[in-house]
């Protein structure tokens, strides 16, 4: 019963390519063209549907409003019908099942991941992030304490409660080591372990672990190219030529003649001299140096842990409100995710575990943090930073390849709307790096400063919606990766799966798939059938889970001990929400 795929036909969307067919036997086993498939006869486009035993349900736009499909700039809004009428003579008839100028399908696959901050962190935002087309609410640990990231999951729990036919997951971001500078004007601090306090405010913050981070600071150091400048493990060093870092080992891990990059690469200094506790360097590339930005050294990740103690404490706090996922930073091997697993698995918490691959010494054990985790994060910015930035790409189409292959859920995170943060629009390389993530398999592409404090976060969201459902629109189906199957070798559900997922592709139908664990629905996801994949489970922890699957539309329903019932129910319940033909 928890691993059933249902045979029977679901019409994908309005866009099937056997949707407008009238054709002889032969002609039916042609491609659908460009008209068959979008300038469908209006008779065609009816939403009504004869229900037999044997006939297919055509799957329609969800019940809830689906957020509009606005264009990436203003100069784009004109007339669509038009340009879809000029630009069908384009592709020819015969031409594959899938076009350059086919029309989206109504649902989008791929998920989206928006991370929540003072931007978004009110009832009203969050309720507009879901309605815009967020799957997965993530709470960055290193920012904020247990009491805002509280309020936030409540809210997002108050959501799930009060939504019929949309489930959000929360996925919480371990703070991890990063290393970080700290250019203290007021601040007085006394020690890892103690209060850290800032005068002129009744305010402190509790630090603990190896990681370090002062207040907002009024204002930024200016560093010029050739200047001179020191970094040191002395605490509580802040001026225009000396700032202090919170990792005591700084020393010992830099080498003369290495490069230090700063928040990402946006500045970088050349090591010149080191002393006991300080490391001085040449200013290379400069510009405005402000508090708590990340610092880097190149080809190189730093001696410290992956969970610091900071990170047990938030990771009891997920426990504690059954998050769905852990994002863990700075993974360099697998013990790292054992040992979190085997601790979850003590606490009896069923969290999923998703390591974000961003240091230098995670590539050469990719496969076995892969192996080991649930999924994997691609974590561009430090990626970039200890490694060569002309990497980046291909180490993404190798990481999301390899997720693919082992059947594990892939994130593709990091500046991929950055400009939106200040800006209504975005650039046309984000449009493409979207597009990108999309045609490489991603079950889900992050925005993170974009939601979290940007300025146009719902329009930052609606950009992403619509450029991800424009470039599925443009995918073939049925592409799985050659050895997709040895990942699942020794279960008997891959037959299924794989069977299930070639109806899927040669009808152009969805598939409803019942489950208790997500287990069959995540397969199906890894096999990336045409169609959308109802998943109905009756755990509402599973439901939510796989919120963050491709193509996955999981749906709460109580089972019944007759299969048969069960499936109708299942039935009657898309057509009530109405995610299919009446």
């Amino acid at each position: 019963m928890a691993q059933v795929v249902a045979t029977r036909s679901i019409h994908a969307n309005f866009f099937s390519k056997v949707s407008g067919s009238l054709q002889d036997p032969v002609e039916k086993l042609k491609p659908a063209s460009f008209a068959s498939k979008v300038l469908l006869p209006d008779h065609r486009k009816s939403n009504a549907v004869v229900l037999t035993r044997n006939s297919r349900i055509t799957a329609k736009r969800a019940a809830r409003a689906e957020p509009e499909l606005i264009p990436v700039s203003p100069e784009d809004v004109p007339k669509r019908e038009e340009q879809y009428e000029q630009l069908k003579g384009i592709q020819q008839v015969g031409d594959g099942s899938v076009g350059m100028w086919s029309k989206p399908t109504v649902r989008r696959k791929t998920k989206i991941v928006c991370t929540i901050g003072p931007s978004t962190n009110t009832r009203e935002m969050i309720w507009k992030l879901a309605e815009a087309g967020m799957n997965v609410a993530r709470l960055n640990m290193s920012h904020g304490d247990h009491a805002s990231h509280q309020k936030v999951i409540d809210l997002v729990k108050d959501y799930n409660a009060q939504s019929k036919d949309n489930t959000i997951a929360i996925m919480l971001d371990t703070k991890a080591s990063s290393l970080n500078f700290i250019y203290l004007l007021t601040v007085f601090c006394y020690g890892h372990h103690d209060t850290l306090f800032w005068s002129k405010t009744a305010k402190y913050v509790q630090v603990t672990g190896p990681e370090v981070r002062s207040g907002d600071l009024p204002q930024p150091i200016t560093l010029t190219t050739g200047q001179e400048f020191t970094f040191t493990t002395k605490r509580g060093v802040g001026t225009p030529d000396c700032v202090s870092v919170n990792y005591d080992d700084f020393v010992d891990d830099v080498e003369v003649g290495d490069m230090l990059l700063v928040d990402g690469g946006m500045m970088s200094l050349v090591v010149k001299l080191k002393t006991e506790d300080s490391v001085k360097c040449e200013v290379v590339d400069g510009g405005e140096l402000k508090s708590r930005r990340h610092l880097n050294v190149r080809g190189k990740s730093a001696t410290l842990p992956s969970i610091t103690e900071k990170d047990w404490d938030d990771i009891k706090f997920g426990v504690d409100n059954k998050v769905d996922f852990y994002a863990v930073s700075f993974v360099k091997d697998a013990e790292v995710v054992h040992e979190l697993k085997n601790y979850l698995q003590s606490c009896d918490a069923d969290i999923h575990v998703i390591v974000k691959i961003e240091s230098a010494d995670s590539i050469p054990n990719l496969h076995s943090i892969i192996t080991a985790s649930d999924g994997a994060m691609v974590a561009r910015g430090d990626l970039g930073a200890e490694l060569p930035i002309e990497d980046v790409p291909l180490l993404q189409e190798e990481i999301i390849r390899t997720c693919r292959s082992m059947g594990k859920a892939v994130i593709v995170a990091t500046n991929m709307l950055e400009s939106m943060i200040v800006h209504p629009t975005p650039t046309r390389a984000e449009v493409s790096d979207i597009a990108i993530a999309v045609r490489e398999g991603a079950d889900a592409v992050m925005l993170s400063g974009e939601t979290a404090h940007g300025k146009f976060p719902l329009k930052a969201v609606k950009v992403m919606h619509t450029v991800a459902l424009r470039t599925e629109a443009t995918i073939s189906g049925g592409e799985m990766p050659p050895n997709l199957g040895q990942a699942f070798k020794n279960h008997m559900s891959e037959m299924f799966a794989y069977h299930a997922t070639m109806m899927s592709n040669t009808l152009g139908i969805s598939t409803v798939v019942f489950t208790r664990t997500g287990f069959m629905a995540i397969l199906l996801s890894h096999y990336r059938p045409s169609g959308t994949i109802f998943a109905f489970t009756n755990e509402k922890r599973i439901q939510q889970r796989l919120a963050l699957y491709q193509g996955v539309c999981p749906i709460y329903m109580e089972f019944s001990d007759d299969a048969e019932e069960t499936f109708n129910t299942a039935l009657a319940l898309l057509q009530v929400r109405g995610m299919t033909m009446d």
